[in-house]
């Protein structure tokens, strides 16, 4: 007779859970970060004009869908397959080495020694890509009321599969800036300012709304909707905690998470205050709209150094991000770089500011007690995250602006005028957001 198995001892079944927890956990924070989506979709609608918000809602649904194929196919591999210090492998799924982190312990490695095992590639490659997504999704506020809609599609395909892994096969698939030191525990870098650099090529690109700049002055042009992109900014708000906590990749540390959770949420409160103040000296009044793109600042900022700085730090960082994004819209619109969401001060300008503030302030004793790394502030690590910034920058503007122009002399990137005065719902879609009270609004006049 066949002897019975044997029963599985308790370190392999304390293993199986604890993988089991751990993939559950990034599955979760994935979801969080998918449901931001949702906010980015509010914000932007609602900070534009309501005959284009179909138009906007439109680009947020599809630009997922283009971002889960794109990176599918050809992104996953370029950021985390093994190929060189500058790119992982170009092949199709998901069929190369994988090179990504795997737990909080293993997050930073250096090119060519890394064997990550823990929790299952699907779950991870979710995790990676709802971030993906959301490098995408930024491009979106910033180029609106204004684009065609296939160039949009094309280029978040292009962002998603090439320019985005690329730079994150540098920082976080074991590359040449993971060899130097450079630090970005969740994506100030990789995926905020990766898109506001693209943003701001196709903003060069388009060129201004029509009235945003007449004789020399600024015309602002107000959002139809602020209850909606406040809301939105609650959902983004809540989605930080899957985006930041969420980058541990393991529930096994609970200090560090629960670090990470306090330390997002401090520079985020922060920023609101100082937005509000900035905003009411300069502008006269508290402007809603500023505030709520300083709560954003705040959460992109604190992103990269969320895990390696204290919760004072965390406040000052989040207190100096919610100055620099009122003084940022206020710099764009006087140098006319149109951004009707205020997408450029949010994502790139306060993804910079947050991995610098990295190198500014980060902890020896928090980095290796709670977040498992050795990571000093100082000129040195200061230095390292500059030359990463410039790096990660100059790449994805250069190659982000050959894309745009290619676009604009083959498709042309940018609808006429009389579909721009029109709105681009009934030009690009065929729809309306609001059909009825458009009746209603002729019907009066």
């Amino acid at each position: 007779a066949e002897s019975a198995a044997a029963p599985p001892t308790v370190e392999s079944q304390i293993s199986t859970l604890t993988i089991g927890l751990d993939t559950l956990w990034v599955l979760l924070a994935g979801a969080l970060v998918f449901f931001m989506n949702t906010g980015f979709a509010c914000v932007e609608s609602g900070l534009c004009r309501s005959k284009n918000c179909v138009n906007i809602l439109a680009k947020n649904f599809v630009v997922f869908a283009c971002a889960s194929l794109s990176f599918y196919l050809i992104g996953w591999n370029i950021m985390f397959s093994t190929g060189s210090p500058f790119s992982g492998a170009w092949f199709f799924g998901l069929t190369g080495a994988d090179n990504s982190p795997a737990k909080l312990d293993d997050y930073q490695g250096v090119y060519g020694a890394i064997n990550w095992t823990g929790v299952p590639l699907l779950a991870k490659f979710f995790f990676q890509l709802v971030f993906a997504g959301t490098a995408a999704t930024i491009v979106s506020g910033a180029v609106a009321e204004r684009i065609k809609f296939i160039d949009f599609i094309i280029f978040s395909f292009v962002l998603v599969a090439i320019l985005y892994p690329i730079t994150g096969h540098w920082i976080w698939g074991g590359g040449w800036l993971a060899g130097t030191g450079f630090y970005d525990f969740a994506g100030s870098t990789v995926v905020h300012s990766v898109g506001g650099w693209a943003a701001l090529a196709g903003i060069i690109v388009l060129g201004p709304r029509l009235g945003k700049f007449k004789d020399g002055k600024i015309f602002p042009i107000p959002g139809h909707n602020l209850s909606l992109a406040t809301l939105g900014v609650f959902i983004l708000w809540l989605g930080w905690f899957g985006f930041n906590p969420g980058s541990t990749m393991g529930v096994g540390d609970g200090s560090a998470i629960s670090h990470i959770f306090v330390t997002t949420n401090s520079a985020a409160v922060a920023a609101i205050i100082t937005s509000m103040l900035t905003a009411w000296l300069v502008l006269k009044k508290p402007d809603l709209s500023m505030i709520l793109n300083g709560c954003l600042a705040g959460l992109v900022a604190i992103t990269a150094p969320c895990a390696f700085v204290t919760v004072n730090a965390s406040i000052l960082i989040g207190a100096i991000a919610g100055v620099l994004v009122v003084l940022a819209v206020i710099v764009f619109d006087k140098i006319r770089i149109d951004d009707p969401v205020g997408a450029l001060s949010v994502h790139l300008v306060n993804g910079i500011w947050g991995t610098l503030a990295l190198g500014i302030f980060a902890d020896s004793k928090i980095s290796n007690a709670v977040a498992a790394f050795d990571v000093t502030g100082g000129m040195k690590q200061f230095l390292i995250q500059l030359e990463g910034v410039a790096a990660v920058g100059a790449f994805t503007f250069v190659v982000s602006l050959i894309v745009w122009y290619a676009l604009k002399f083959t498709l042309g990137v940018r609808v006429s005028a009389e579909e721009e005065r029109e709105g681009l719902d009934i030009c690009e879609h065929g729809n309306e957001a609001y059909p009825d009270f458009q009746l209603q609004t002729d019907r009066m006049s």
